[in-house]
């Protein structure tokens, strides 16, 4: 476990967020209300220089900025790729964001010893052994960075025979064993429990609130399994449905407000139709406030 004394203590603020696109730039500097925190993709920012890393500047000197990196595979079979944990370590190192974040997925595999990549955040079984690589894994993080991350619960589309720990309890436990904390996906909670059949409010009732340093909202794309029963798939590429702004709600009443991200990543809308969605939260937000 990271040493308390090693820890990044910086945070974001209580209120509503917005993941960083270039082409809303202009619009950021103009006047960002009501975004009070930004979030870039750890991937996009590891190059040496040029436009991005030169907006990314300019953006850290205004707002608050949350790193969420979608290639550390901590899920994976293999050991951390060390090429990719040092240049996520030289970006945090020179931008010292207030949050950095990762998910509960794997994504590389080791073929006949060539590394391959699949570009999806894919799923993993519950199991004691996968909960001591996870740990592992994100204790190497940790120590490299010397800050604590955030785990993010992934959307899921199908359950593992072999699992024996369901994922709020997995959760729970990798935070305990490592400190970690951990980023609350609202909407994959509604996909999952859609595509499950479970129950998405007990599932957040039952989540370690207390861990909680980040919460994500995003869109959906509806489907259907070959048996006509709905499929959801988290998408990030439209609004956030009315259901997921009813489980939110929940959320922020049971575990009090948190930093909340508005993600929209495919389909990238113009900035008035993104911070429509950011004032919805805030108005929420402010709810839980008062």
């Amino acid at each position: 476990m990271l040493d308390a004394a090693q820890t990044t203590t910086t945070s974001l603020p209580a209120a509503t967020g917005v993941g960083y696109k270039p082409q809303h730039f202009s619009n950021i500097l103009a006047g960002a209300d009501p975004v009070k925190w930004l979030e870039i993709h750890a991937e996009n920012y590891m190059g040496a220089g040029g436009r991005p890393i030169a907006q990314l500047r300019a953006l850290s000197e205004r707002f608050p900025l949350s790193v969420h990196g979608v290639g550390l595979s901590i899920g994976g079979e293999g050991r951390l790729d060390p090429d990719h944990l040092a240049r996520l370590k030289h970006l945090i190192d020179w931008l010292n964001p207030a949050s950095f974040s990762e998910h509960l997925a794997w994504s590389t595999h080791d073929i006949d010893g060539a590394g391959g990549y699949f570009n999806d955040l894919l799923p993993l079984p519950y199991t004691d052994a996968t909960l001591t690589r996870i740990c592992a894994h994100v204790s190497e993080v940790q120590e490299t960075l010397g800050r604590t991350m955030l785990l993010e619960n992934p959307s899921s589309y199908l359950v593992f025979n072999e699992s024996t720990w369901d994922e709020v309890a997995f959760l729970r436990e990798v935070s305990r064993r490592t400190g970690c904390g951990l980023l609350l996906d609202v909407n994959n909670v509604f996909v999952s429990a859609t595509n499950l059949n479970l129950d998405p409010r007990a599932y957040i009732d039952a989540f370690d609130h207390a861990a909680v340093g980040e919460i994500h909202l995003g869109g959906y794309d509806e489907d259907e399994d070959d048996h006509g029963a709905p499929l959801l798939i988290d998408s990030h590429g439209r609004e956030i449905a009315d259901p997921v702004w009813a489980l939110y709600a929940h959320t922020i009443a049971v575990g009090g407000p948190k930093p909340t991200l508005i993600e929209w990543d495919n389909d990238v809308p113009a900035w008035d139709v993104l911070t429509s969605e950011a004032v919805r939260a805030a108005t929420l937000l402010e709810g839980v406030h008062a």
